[in-house]
């Protein structure tokens, strides 16, 4: 009998609460400099009740970004000013910038559904960045605002309410592309070479052949 309850214990302890699943992102890539879409998942909401409103902020060093449309949600965009003005990777100046994007529900999603959010944007060149997305979840009753950052020496798990983030990663290598091309270039540059090659002795041996025929017909 003791047995027995203690692995219904072992079970019901193994079973996550949906109270403790987090909004979380996770991006399509992390390389420095690159386009990459985050998704940011919703799991539930506030004590039981659905959610109406998700806010996500954005870091300052993101200054291109645009949310994927979803059914049933309206979006808007608050803009803010950069100062000073900075250059993109194109180097066309930015002065102003998608501060926060919101996701408003036309019919509110229940507790215990899950949602996912999309934000395509551009990756800032410096990679070991982290990038911090405080959101703030509201609900018919209540609100919950995932805005809590680690300090120095302790762990995201500690959290009881951690902002979405990750870390930028070093850029996507192109070694493979430049090789490619200088690969195909020399095979190119060969191949002109073989052809150039082979048309000059398609004349030679025509000139060489109608010198024959000339001369044999003259012996005759």
């Amino acid at each position: 009998m003791y047995a027995g309850a203690a692995a219904l214990v072992v079970v019901l302890v193994g079973i996550p609460s949906p109270a403790s699943a987090h909004v979380t992102v996770t991006p399509s890539t992390t390389a420095a400099g690159a386009h990459a879409v985050l998704q940011f998942s919703v799991g539930h909401g506030c004590e039981n009740s659905p959610t109406t409103r998700i806010t996500i902020q954005l870091p300052a060093q993101i200054t291109s970004v645009a949310p994927t449309r979803t059914a049933s949600w309206t979006i808007a965009k608050q803009t803010e000013v950069v100062s000073p003005p900075v250059l993109d990777a194109h180097g066309d100046q930015i002065v102003q910038r998608v501060a926060s994007v919101t996701f408003s529900a036309e019919i509110p999603l229940p507790d215990g559904y899950r949602e996912v959010f999309e934000l395509a944007v551009t990756l800032p060149e410096a990679k070991g960045t982290r990038l911090v997305f405080p959101t703030i979840q509201t609900c018919e009753r209540g609100e919950a605002a995932w805005t809590e950052v680690p300090q120095d020496g302790h762990d995201v798990g500690e959290l009881e309410l951690p902002a979405p983030s990750f870390v930028v990663s070093e850029p996507a290598g192109d070694a493979h592309h430049h090789a490619s091309a200088r690969n195909t270039q020399a095979t190119a540059g060969g191949d002109g070479v073989l052809t150039f090659a082979a048309l000059t002795l398609g004349v030679l041996g025509s000139v060489l052949g109608g010198a024959a025929l000339v001369r044999q017909r003259h012996l005759t």
